[in-house]
């Protein structure tokens, strides 16, 4: 069967405009790659460059079979084990904690936003900023970058990342995770909700109070807390950050009348992956449309098939109430559905959409 594209634009606007939706978006790195970043790909191949022969030889060895994210992941554990002695696949606690520092010192420096144009950023805060809803607008990212506060910042919309604090911003899971009734302190649902679950170039550790944990500062710092810490072994004020903000995801995905925008994400990660087709299979009043940029990966092909509410818009075909079926050529809509393409699946197109629906498309 074939699906109508302006139908389905124009469906898609009707649910983003109800005030008692509760609207999600998980940005992935294929977003940032609108503003000229690198792709996760990309960036292992920029760190590499990045590091002297020794270190280089040493971290190509780790990402070896793994992601830039795995690949670091793998060289924590080893500075763990080898904390009191020793060493493992050559490296021992100083080698592990210097090549450490300078793989994150690559990572914030290829994902430097500055002189990147933001304008695409800035028509999704402008959407955020503007959308009338009961409930707050959560923003959800597994990128490190600066861009979608550039974005919130520029246009003027209040938003909240889950850190108390400017200079030296504190972690404050009862901000992130109110309990009814219970917490005395809760945010106006006017402020955008940003979420930042793979960590970010402004996070870092730093004494307080006479413990480790992770603070947020105000610009990008060399050492940065950049992936998430899955190992049990690390410190639990490390971990708390990442394991707050996850379940925080969780908890979205599934509230009833819940529709999630997933964009620039190519389902590379297992973690979230299970998060987000479990709310999809178990909750049918909330509902996942993901904006493929190329093609639809067999995984996902095969979860949107099964899943009614899993929706999937590539270029060339769609997944809708589990059928898959090509585009109708019903003519061009702008940013929308051009030379027979479905055009939404590049995150300029969607932010341009989405600032129409709210009166924002005079902005760049």
């Amino acid at each position: 069967m074939e699906h109508d594209p302006i139908a389905v634009a124009r469906e898609l606007a009707t649910k983003l405009s109800s005030r008692a939706r509760h609207v999600c978006v998980l940005l992935g790195a294929g977003a940032s790659v609108a503003a000229g970043l690198p792709t996760i790909a990309s960036l292992a191949t920029l760190v590499l460059a990045a590091l002297p022969d020794a270190e280089r030889a040493r971290f190509a060895g780790l990402l070896s079979g793994r992601n830039l994210e795995q690949a670091l992941s793998r060289l924590r554990r080893i500075r763990s084990l080898v904390a009191t002695g020793g060493s493992f696949e050559g490296l021992d606690e100083a080698s592990a904690a210097e090549l450490d520092r300078q793989v994150c010192e690559a990572i914030t420096k290829a994902v430097d936003i500055a002189g990147k144009p933001t304008d695409a950023f800035e028509r999704l805060a402008s959407w955020a900023g503007r959308t009338e809803s009961q409930r707050a607008i959560e923003l959800f990212t597994v990128n490190y970058d600066l861009l979608i506060e550039a974005g919130l910042e520029e246009v003027g919309v209040p938003y909240f990342d889950g850190f108390v604090g400017s200079i030296r911003g504190r972690f404050t899971p009862d901000l992130v995770e109110p309990t009814p009734g219970r917490s005395t302190r809760e945010l106006p649902a006017g402020f955008v909700r940003l979420w930042k679950l793979h960590g970010s170039v402004n996070w870092t550790e730093s004494a307080v109070g006479g413990r480790k944990e992770i603070v947020r500062i105000g610009s990008p710092v060399g050492h940065a807390v950049a992936i998430y810490p899955s190992d049990e072994k690390y410190d639990e004020s490390r971990r708390v950050p990442f394991v707050t903000l996850m379940d925080r995801f969780r908890r979205a995905l599934v509230e009833p009348e819940t529709i999630t925008l997933v964009t620039g994400y190519s389902f590379g990660d297992e973690h979230l992956n299970e998060m987000i087709f479990d709310a999809a299979r178990r909750h049918p009043r909330s509902e996942v449309v993901a904006f493929s940029f190329a093609g639809i990966s067999p995984q996902l092909a095969a979860q949107a098939q099964g899943t009614r509410n899993l929706v999937v818009l590539s270029p060339d075909e769609a997944i809708i109430d589990g059928q898959r079926g090509p585009w109708a050529n019903v003519g061009d809509v702008p940013d929308v559905f051009v030379g027979g393409q479905w055009r939404l699946g590049s995150f300029s197109s969607l932010s341009t959409y989405l600032a129409r629906q709210v009166g924002a498309d005079a902005l760049p």
